[in-house]
């Protein structure tokens, strides 16, 4: 019986051994953060070690992983990719530890040469300060391509020339140095990139390049004649598609919009999806539900129409997958409702929304009838339309179709309508015989409807093909640990006016728990704002106090040091703190908001309110969060674009 007693007594404490949970770890902390734990990205042949002093590797660590740090000593880190727990170390010449997050996305090949990768800062700085930096930077991509092999060029790589990288790869440019002495011209030295350049292996298969074109259409009562112009020109469209060995290549895809059915429930809906893709081999499907698409027989609350819904229903609701290249054609004779407008069913701001459409890789044109009833709201409307259209090439993708008359109007939609839809033709036709099409050179600046509507065919049916060869390709980025680039395309530096063209742009990499604990802090400010707004308050940091208490922050830091900005007061997460590119909102201190007009804080509240429901959509996003191997769904990363942060 004792023997029995003891059995069961040895298991009994066998089993609370092993049931013992294992402690949890937190890895090291940024020096003067509270919150922002130290990272790292592992270079190309990366090892993990189960031990400091351990010389027989356990694994090899996949290129360009994301790790936290956890310790430091004989040369090497304690790291894991997790933010509980380690999984080894590694040596400290295999890695670059990376603070801030900070990356870079190539921008779109609208009209752009292909980045170029240089040696060091020596390399990039004699080329930026050349006699003539296009001539320099032609012979430099010469000499690149003639000698690909050659290991002392001052380029060392580049973007793919043919093709852009494609979008299922998961890239990083992490950014380590920034110099700013240029104007308009960021030089920044970025450590490692993507695991390895693959193949090219092209294979000029023609059945997988589609193209979907949306019609994204107002269909208020002042419509009617550019309703029925659609409806002619998709059947034009596809009478001309019928003689094409294309032909099954491209289909439309048809949404209505109106405005707030909560504000006139008599419109009958807000968004309305008349009907997905269609090919000529279905066009009947699509003839019958046009019967569908009629105006309004009432009038909308607003000179506005929620035309932002729209593009946003047609991007979210129409089956997109299904094609290579993706267009949206939306048209009105009116503005959107504003991001702050209480009708509004996305609260998206242009730029917001625009976001959401590169995610989405769709390329949209607007068209804006611009009739002589709204004369006083065209500005305000071809304002919204461009900051919604414009791409890196600082070119908006819109087009104002003067309409003194309803018969000119429809006519020049039309004229241009049918030219977008024959160039796309023309560009899949090129693109499925393997035919590289040119970067684009508009000069010409006061454009005819029609000439605007070949200049943007051209720049984006460019940068689809780029991207259709770059997916085919499964291009990748070069294989680096470290090189100096330029975030504008020097080539063009010289004679581009205005702004100069990006070639790529900052974007943040941010955890699940961070942009969670972003919304939360934006979603307390968006309240503290609207209370102030509302109460006709100047002291918005007064109402920002019980905000700042409930994010466990000291309300006190608000009437200790009112000359601060929101960063500088910490109710914006650390991660914004420290980085080199600063927003307005969390740059704003009191005296910015007192000195705001009435406008101005209405704009100010519709931003956050956007940010908000893009925080929202990044969250859905399932195909573009990484893990690197987390289990913990909390650790994995988002690259959210720095003009989506507050």
């Amino acid at each position: 019986m004792i023997k029995k007693l003891c059995c069961l007594l040895f298991l009994l404490l066998v089993s609370l051994t092993f049931s013992v949970p294992s402690q949890a770890r937190t890895p090291l902390v940024q020096p003067g953060k509270k919150t922002l734990y130290q990272r790292l990205v592992t270079h190309p042949n990366a090892k993990l070690y189960s031990s400091s002093t351990e010389q027989t590797p356990l694994r090899e660590v996949r290129t360009f992983t994301v790790m936290y740090i956890y310790d430091q000593k004989d040369g090497r880190y304690e790291v894991g990719v997790n933010s509980t727990s380690a999984d080894g170390w590694i040596a400290e010449d295999t890695v670059t530890v990376w603070p801030q997050a900070l990356t870079m996305l190539f921008t779109d090949r609208i009209s752009r040469d292909p980045v170029l990768f240089f040696r060091d800062h020596a390399a990039i700085e004699a080329t930026c300060t050349s006699e003539s930096v296009a001539k320099k930077v032609r012979e430099l991509m010469l000499e690149l391509q003639n000698n690909p092999n050659k290991t002392d060029l001052p380029v060392i790589a580049s973007e793919p020339f043919d093709a852009q990288v494609a979008e299922n790869n998961f890239y990083l440019m992490p950014v380590l140095n920034i110099d700013n002495r240029f104007q308009d011209l960021k030089l920044l030295e970025v450590a490692s990139i993507d695991p390895g350049i693959g193949e090219d292996t092209f294979i000029t298969d023609e059945s997988q390049l589609k193209i979907g074109f949306a019609f994204v259409i107002d269909t208020t009562i002042s419509m009617g004649p550019y309703i029925q112009q659609t409806v002619d020109l998709i059947r034009h469209l596809y009478n001309e598609l019928e003689k094409s060995p294309y032909a099954d290549k491209m289909a439309f895809a048809v949404v209505a919009f109106r405005s707030s059915l909560e504000r006139t429930p008599a419109l009958g809906y807000t968004t309305k999806v008349i009907c997905d893709f269609t090919t000529v081999k279905d066009r009947k499907i699509l003839e019958s539900a046009l019967e569908n698409l009629t105006e309004a027989t009432v009038s909308t609350h607003d000179i506005n129409e929620d035309s932002f819904a729209g593009i946003h229903e047609a991007a979210d609701k129409l089956s997109w997958n299904n094609y290579a290249s993706r267009i949206m054609l939306m048209v009105s004779d009116a503005g959107p409702l504003g991001a702050n407008d209480p009708y509004s069913a996305t609260h998206l701001t242009p730029e917001a929304l625009a976001d959401y459409l590169r995610s989405k890789k769709i390329y949209l044109t607007t068209v804006h009838v611009q009739g002589a009833k709204n004369h006083s709201n065209h500005e305000y409307a071809a304002q919204m339309y461009r900051t919604l259209t414009m791409q890196s090439d600082n070119q908006a993708s819109y087009i104002a179709i003067n309409a003194k008359t309803e018969n000119q109007g429809a006519k020049a939609f039309h004229s241009a309508a049918n030219i977008l839809a024959q160039s796309y033709g023309k560009m899949l036709q090129a693109t499925a015989t393997g035919q590289f099409l040119k970067v684009p050179v508009i000069q010409k600046k006061n454009r005819t409807p029609e000439e605007e509507a070949e200049r943007i065919a051209a720049s984006t049916g460019y940068a689809m093909q780029l991207q259709f060869f770059g997916n085919r390709k499964e291009a990748r980025v070069p294989k680096l640990v470290k090189a100096w680039i330029a975030d504008a395309d020097l080539a063009k530096l010289e004679t581009q006016t205005g702004s100069p063209v990006l070639a790529c742009e900052p974007a943040v990499l941010l955890t699940k728990s961070q942009l969670s604990r972003l919304y939360n802090q934006i979603k307390l400010l968006l309240q503290a704002s609207e209370e102030a707004f509302l109460n006709g308050e100047a002291d918005l940091f007064g109402q920002i106090k019980s905000a700042a208490a409930q994010m466990s922050r000291d309300p006190k830091q608000f009437e200790l040091h009112p000359e601060r900005n929101l960063a500088e007061n910490e109710l914006l997460d650390e991660v914004l703190s420290d980085l080199p590119y600063k927003s307005f909102v969390s740059s704003m201190t009191q005296q910015d908001w007192e000195s705001m007009s009435t406008g101005s804080r209405q704009n100010f509240v519709g931003r956050l309110k956007a940010l908000l429901a893009r925080y929202e959509e990044y969250d859905k996003d399932a195909t573009h969060w990484e893990s690197f191997g987390a289990t913990n769904s909390n650790d994995w990363v988002y690259r959210v674009p720095l003009s989506m942060l507050p």
